[in-house]
């Protein structure tokens, strides 16, 4: 399958540094995947750049040649497009992994959208991180 693909990802940990999960919902040609995975005790920050990074292998392996991604981190969006940059230590090997993996595809176009209009992605963070809680 080759095509454009939307994803939709959030990250979220609780407490900053906590427990942390991380969401991917992908559409394409009228179906929807979903992917969700405890990722340990990391940042918000952290664990978006995580979503992303698992969003964009997951379509890679789809096929996809185009990427409309939307999540609801104003941070990593504003550094994915080049409009802040990435200073926190942490987040710059995430950084490069996401733009490595980004080179794979024809286009590619980064969108914040308000957490409201990402309520799948955010279940799918608090539902791996409430099972990873359970065990």
């Amino acid at each position: 399958m080759a095509g454009k693909i939307t994803i939709y990802t959030d990250g979220g940990a609780r407490g900053n540094p906590g427990p942390a999960g991380i969401g991917v919902v992908l559409k394409f040609g009228g179906q929807e995947r979903t992917f969700k995975k405890y990722i340990g005790e990391t940042t918000n920050n952290q664990a978006e750049y995580q979503a992303v990074i698992l969003g964009l292998e997951k379509a890679k392996e789809l096929g996809a040649d185009e990427i409309d991604l939307f999540l609801d981190s104003e941070l990593v969006q504003q550094q994915l497009i080049g409009q802040y940059r990435v200073k926190d230590k942490d987040l710059a090997p995430l950084f490069v992994k996401v733009w490595n993996l980004s080179l794979g595809f024809k286009k590619i176009k980064y969108v914040h959208i308000r957490r409201t209009d990402n309520k799948l992605a955010d279940k799918l963070v608090n539902r791996a991180i409430d099972e990873a809680e359970k065990i």
